[in-house]
């Protein structure tokens, strides 16, 4: 099976045969290379995915990820970015392996195709050039047979007259045999060409013309054999980011695998646990002793206009635990608070102090490794004065040494009131008597001696600061007043710019496009207060809303 011998005559249908070879293999390079593109395009927006959903360093979500279904859900994310990884290596194998080597074989082929054919249309060209000679020595013989012909009539016709002169005679037969003797070398050229022709034609037909077919065959068949090769070569490169795929996937499933649902409980009683006994039973009020009687601080018949008169020491009316200074409005939006965390919790100031007692002496480890590594850059000084004068080093270790000072005291100071949180923490299975708030009238100095035998909500609370902490329990009252009036009226709408985090006290989370209420313009602090519904307000930057203010809000 040769093109050679089978398609002799097939000249033009081969040349466009193998030119939509060379268009299917480049109609295949376009196939890989947009798959590459969609590979590096899906290995893309799996990153970006990643990245959206990873934790913002800093932030309230970093401290979510304690729990192990957000740490399943961050290996989640972290596996998915290695799977767009091995997306990233299907693009690269296949540009590489199969794009980039099937182009400089296109243009290879181009050119071996272009040199066979080349040759062909010469091999064409110069039997055509034998057929036209044959054709011109034909033509040529023809007509001197014809001449010749016609000489030998004329010789013959004057030959038979008599009237014509012998001289007119003998002219003619020469002129005759001429004519003659150019129809015999006619013949002998016509004859040499033909024979030349033939051997021509022979070559050309049975040597030439399947030689280049032949090459041209070849030069096929190793077009197919390579578009083969090459999508073998596009399922190995799959093929072989499977297993890691596979180890990806493998490592979601034992993320998921890893979530502990009692572990997490666990971890929201440590947030959350504020340390306190709930309460104890209520003593009865005996209401037939009108001299000794007492109030209980908690008692629904307490009356708003007897709780401004009188001195609470007891839980709020709506059931707070401890003050969380909402009118301080600065205090809210910058984050302050209490350097002895004394606002929060026992338990979770306790968390707190702890903390800070680690950090800080991490800070003490670290100035001390500096300091043992300028003594020790000091004694090389001393050893080698040539390298350095060590007393340049005594403003810097006596620097060092005043910041560890620093930090002991700052340690010391959070210690001790670490050992007095953890002192004063209740012990469970013991029921406190809850107090009461109020007292008689006739017994005022019992109250001090009360105040000391009670402790703040924060656990805190000392007998040196009992008169203090009055005040402070009846400026909290005050606020508690306010607490207790109606729900500040709206004045107005305002629409989210911006998507805005509300992670301190006294500030409420937003989405970019929001549409929410307005109950407290910008006092020029930067901050305007919002409502979502009746249970959620808080502040806001005013720069991250656009503010709608009521005609009346506007006039009043």
């Amino acid at each position: 099976m040769s093109w050679g011998t089978e398609l002799w005559d097939q000249f033009d249908n081969l040349e466009k045969h193998t030119q939509w070879g060379i268009d299917i293999l480049e109609k295949y390079i376009k196939f890989v290379k947009e798959r590459t593109e969609i590979e590096i395009s899906y290995a893309k927006q799996l990153r970006n995915l990643s990245k959206k959903y990873q934790p913002k360093r800093n932030s309230k979500e970093e401290e979510e990820y304690k729990y192990t279904s957000c740490k399943a859900f961050l290996s989640t994310l972290n596996e998915m970015n290695d799977y767009a990884g091995q997306h990233e290596v299907i693009s690269e194998n296949m540009t590489s392996q199969i794009t980039v080597e099937l182009t400089r074989y296109v243009q290879e082929l181009k050119q071996e195709r272009k040199s066979h054919f080349h040759d062909g249309r010469k091999a064409q060209q110069h039997i055509e050039t034998c057929w036209k000679q044959l054709e011109s020595s034909k033509r040529r013989f023809e007509r001197d047979c014809k001449e010749a012909d016609r000489a030998q009539q004329y010789f013959e016709k004057m030959d038979a007259d008599i009237n014509v002169t012998k001289a007119d005679v003998e002219k003619a037969r020469q002129q005759a045999q001429l004519r003659h003797q150019m129809a015999e070398d006619s013949k002998a050229d016509y004859s040499t060409t033909l024979q030349k022709f033939n051997h021509e034609q022979h070559e050309h037909y049975y040597t030439q013309i399947p030689s280049i077919f032949q090459k041209i065959q070849e030069m096929e068949e190793r077009r197919i054999v390579r578009i083969g090769e090459s999508m073998k070569t596009y399922a190995e490169v799959d093929r072989q980011v499977i297993p890691i795929i596979g180890k990806c996937l493998d490592g979601i499933a034992k993320a998921a695998e890893s979530i502990d649902q009692k572990n997490d409980s666990q971890l929201v009683i440590e947030a959350y646990k504020s340390g306190f006994e709930p309460p104890g039973d209520i003593e009865f009020e005996d209401y037939t002793q009108p001299m000794k009687r007492t109030i209980s601080e908690t008692s629904l018949s307490n009356s708003r206009g007897d709780s401004k008169t009188e001195l609470k020491f007891g839980s709020k009316s709506k059931g707070k635990l401890w003050p969380f200074i909402k009118k301080n409005k600065l205090s809210l939006k910058l984050g302050a608070g209490p350097e002895d965390f004394s606002n929060l919790p026992p338990e979770q100031r306790r968390k707190k102090l702890q903390q800070k007692v680690d950090e800080l002496n991490k800070e003490i480890q670290k100035e001390m490794d500096q300091r043992d590594a300028i003594t020790k850059m000091k004694d090389v000084y001393i050893k080698n004065p040539q390298m350095g004068d060590p007393g340049s080093l005594d403003h810097k270790l006596t620097e060092v040494g005043q910041n560890i000072e620093k930090l002991r005291l700052e340690v010391q100071k959070f210690e001790a009131w670490l050992t007095e949180v953890e002192g004063r923490l209740p012990i469970r299975g013991e029921h406190p008597r809850r107090q009461s708030g109020m007292y008689e009238a006739q017994n005022t100095p019992s109250v001090n001696n009360c105040a000391q035998d009670r402790e703040s909500p924060d656990g805190s609370y000392t007998e040196e600061q009992s008169q203090e902490n009055e005040l402070k329990m009846m400026a909290t009252d005050f606020d508690d007043e306010f607490d207790d009036e109606e729900p500040l009226p709206t004045i107005g709408t305002c629409k989210a710019l911006y998507t805005f985090e509300g992670q301190n006290e006294g500030t409420i989370s937003i989405a970019e496009g929001e549409i929410l209420y307005v109950i407290e313009e910008d006092k020029g602090d930067g901050w305007t207060r919002i409502r979502r519904n009746e249970d959620e307000e808080g502040y806001v930057p005013t720069s991250y809303v656009e503010v709608y203010l009521d005609k009346n809000a506007k006039d009043s």
